[in-house]
């Protein structure tokens, strides 16, 4: 279920995907909710581009650390690959 920003408020909220198009978006939403989920998202900006760099606005898609690797394991099961940070 999607939760607000003060659901987190005391944790580390995980970063585990930044969806690009609002397609991409509404479909991960549907899916962490019908998989009993409780997820926060968050519009921010990142960069992308390989040869004209910009910046853009993508939504940005949290979980409590407790659950961070259901919601990867959801997430591959419908095809997308969750966000890995890099060390």
């Amino acid at each position: 279920m999607k939760r607000d920003a003060d659901y987190f408020e005391g944790h580390d909220p995980q970063l585990i995907y930044i969806a690009k198009r609002l397609k991409d978006a509404l479909r991960l939403e549907s899916i962490l909710t019908g998989a009993g989920l409780d997820y926060g998202v968050e519009a921010d900006h990142y960069r992308g581009g390989l040869i004209f760099v910009s910046e853009r606005i993508g939504a940005f898609f949290y979980v409590l650390p407790e659950v961070r690797e259901m919601a990867h394991r959801v997430m591959r099961e419908h095809g997308y690959r969750p966000y890995e940070p890099i060390d």
